[in-house]
């Protein structure tokens, strides 16, 4: 498989493309599923971030080859996030970006890194999308939940910026640890965000004291009120159906 590649399962509801740039991330979420999707050791996958191996150079190899088959932006990324920490010393993300245009690809991120992403803002244009990942709306659970990763303000204030310099934005509302909070958080966001994808928790005991379907209905019809664009995802839509009388 290439380096821009085709997700399959649960993440190609996200994007039908896909680059993933590091391995490792030192956001360390406590629910984070990618070491054991990609057989790493949770500590070393969290204490050690690093650029995959050659990875600009395979870049720049792979992208001639699959530009005219590339129909959908490119996701970075799904395994880690494209700004890490040492992104802002590497540069790693901006150079694969380039690299992407370079071909006539387009890109949309998807990031907890706060305003790091905000020097590739001048990168995009029609067609590419910032997105951030929107868990908590306060700081004692944000740091509980994803300790290395920046605060739900940071991120707020990244969708905020692009919004205003004319980027496409979108949230993730994934994974849903508490209801009410993301609901409020569409509240706080609705303003300058293009579109929302709701999922759920997979893989957490947390998730089991979450009442799924009543959070299923009152999201959609938060969304529907705040005339925002959405998606559910395939696992929380499922439980729609048993909500209905």
């Amino acid at each position: 498989m290439g380096t821009i590649y085709q997700p399959a399962g649960r993440a190609r509801e996200y994007s039908p493309w896909a680059l993933n740039l590091y391995v490792g991330c030192g956001h360390g979420c406590e629910y984070c599923y990618a070491p054991a999707a990609i057989h790493h050791l949770r500590e070393s996958f969290v204490s050690s971030p690093a650029p995959r191996k050659d990875i600009i150079a395979r870049v720049g190899h792979d992208a001639p080859l699959v530009a005219g088959k590339v129909d959908a932006p490119v996701l970075l990324s799904f395994t880690s996030d494209a700004y890490q920490p040492i992104e802002e010393e590497l540069g790693i993300t901006r150079q694969a970006i380039e690299i992407l245009k370079r071909h006539g690809m387009n890109v949309t991120i998807l990031t907890k890194a706060g305003m790091l992403p905000m020097r590739d803002l001048d990168l995009l244009g029609d067609g590419d999308s910032v997105g951030v990942s929107l868990t908590c709306d306060n700081d004692t659970d944000s740091l509980k939940w994803e300790p290395g990763a920046s605060l739900p303000s940071e991120r707020i204030n990244l969708l905020r910026e692009a919004h205003r310099q004319g980027i496409s934005t979108w949230a993730s509302l994934e994974p849903v640890l508490y209801p009410e909070q993301s609901l409020h958080l569409i509240d706080m966001t609705c303003e300058f965000v293009d579109k929302y994808k709701v999922g759920v928790l997979n893989y957490h005991p947390h998730a089991k004291t979450i009442d799924w379907p009543v959070f299923a209905v009152d999201v959609v019809e938060r969304l529907q009120s705040c005339g925002a664009d959405y998606y559910i995802k395939r696992d929380l839509a499922r439980y729609m159906a048993t909500h209905l009388p």
